[in-house]
């Protein structure tokens, strides 16, 4: 027998928004990793109450970046957009890692491995369906290197959110020797 959930009384709805935005707030700031209590004591509510409604951190990843991902559709629309496939591509990459750049909490979702977290890889895998049509339209037009896959466009995000977590400064410099290397050359 399935029972219908009750609605949340107004002072735990309230608790529940501002665990929300804290989390939100020190996982873009911090990465995925920040300490429990400092979003309970951003909140301004007892390690207690964070864990009546976030039982575990996945729960909150699940609650917050769905959302945040979507902006990897807007990003891949705008480089399918663009008649030219090379800097289709190059602006792609750009504009993905200055999403990771300024959002720790992003950077982290998207150099890890969340099983625990279904419809967070679910919304990963929508926002970056895109990219295996940037990268054959690049190929196609003699721009990228034949060899390039998206098992490299991969590498390459775990790669570019440790740059990112270590030079936050530096990613930029990094991406565009990467991109350079990436160019099909001609004979």
């Amino acid at each position: 027998m399935v029972t219908a959930s009750r609605p949340l009384r107004a002072d735990a709805a309230r608790n529940r928004e501002k665990l929300l935005a804290a989390a939100a707030e020190l996982f873009a700031e911090r990465g995925l990793d920040v300490p429990l209590e400092h979003i309970a004591r951003r909140a301004e509510v007892s390690i207690g109450t964070l864990y009546k409604h976030f039982p575990t951190r996945e729960d909150f990843t699940t609650a917050i970046f769905p959302e945040r991902l979507a902006a990897l559709d807007v990003i891949g629309a705008k480089a399918l957009a663009d008649s030219d496939p090379w800097h289709a591509f190059a602006g792609y990459l750009e504009d993905l890692y200055t999403l990771q750049a300024e959002d720790r909490g992003l950077n982290d979702v998207l150099a890890r491995d969340l099983p625990n977290a279904p419809e967070v890889v679910s919304a990963c895998h929508r926002g970056t369906s895109h990219v295996g049509t940037l990268i054959t339209r690049a190929i196609e037009a003699g721009t990228l290197r034949a060899d390039y896959t998206i098992a490299d466009m991969a590498t390459l995000t775990r790669a570019m959110a440790q740059v990112i977590r270590d030079s936050p400064s530096e990613w930029r410099r990094f991406l565009s020797i990467y991109v350079e290397g990436l160019r099909a050359r001609t004979p």
